[in-house]
């Protein structure tokens, strides 16, 4: 999570800080077009996650969950997003999954984003000790039309002993897995697993971290359609990056 978390100024606990929204474009390469854009906090002076979420503590982290979706929400419907909107979230921070969902339904009425193109990524990241827990999670929100996607998956702790567990709707694999695939065996037998697994389990999937035309051409071979990264377009501070202006 060193380069994600939705957040917004004036976060209640003791997190009060003028905070910015940047977005980046996840890019469906064979359709040439943007699926949709991940919401990336920024500090007041262009500061990345890791210094936002080190204003995170135990007593603020609910708080700080519950604005860090309003704001992401805000900033998106203030920019006309028409396309899936990915919000991340600390499954730590959720204590009751309905009740939990009660003010991002609100800011979506009042900003009139709709919800259906919400969809919330959690990442492996963070240690999660209650797997039943994050089920009830998944399952609540998908009651209420949200999609759920497992963030940076492959860097963290858990990996496919997590996913045996639960099925979100969307698995996100990690830069680590992707850098240099073109030229590593390994990492190509993983992600081509990953890709069967996936089939089989109905779950989609999406490439982070993808830098170098020769990982983009791999991965597509590899059989992968959607893509997020630095190749395509760097995330965008205040703006939705346009489709002419990726690098297809």
């Amino acid at each position: 999570m060193a380069d994600r978390a939705a957040c917004g100024g004036g976060c209640a606990g003791g997190v009060d800080i003028d905070l910015q929204m940047a977005f980046q474009p996840i890019v469906d390469l064979p359709e040439r077009r943007i699926h949709g854009y991940e919401a990336l906090v920024r500090g007041p002076n262009g500061e990345g996650a890791a210094w936002v979420l080190a204003q995170v503590t135990d007593a603020n982290r609910y708080a700080f969950d519950q604005a860090c979706r309003v704001k992401a929400i805000e900033s998106a419907a203030s920019l006309g997003l028409d396309r899936r909107l990915g919000i991340n979230f600390m499954p730590n921070a959720v204590y009751h999954p309905e009740a939990c969902l009660r003010l991002t339904l609100a800011a979506a009425a009042e900003h009139g984003f709709p919800p259906e193109l919400i969809t919330f990524e959690f990442t492996e990241d963070e240690r999660i000790g209650d797997h039943a827990h994050i089920t009830a999670i998944i399952e609540t929100y998908r009651r209420h039309g949200f999609i759920t996607a497992l963030d940076d998956f492959g860097a963290g702790f858990a990996g496919l002993s997590l996913l045996a567990d639960f099925q979100p709707d969307k698995i996100k694999i990690d830069r680590h897995l992707v850098t240099n695939i073109d030229a590593d065996r390994p990492r190509q037998a993983i992600v081509q697993g990953l890709v069967v697994t996936a089939k089989v389990l109905g779950i989609s999937l999406v490439v982070e971290g993808v830098e170098r035309p020769q990982e983009r051409d791999c991965l597509l071979d590899l059989g992968i359609g959607q893509f997020q990264g630095y190749l395509f377009a760097r995330p965008a501070i205040g703006r939705l990056v346009a489709e002419d202006e990726i690098s297809w």
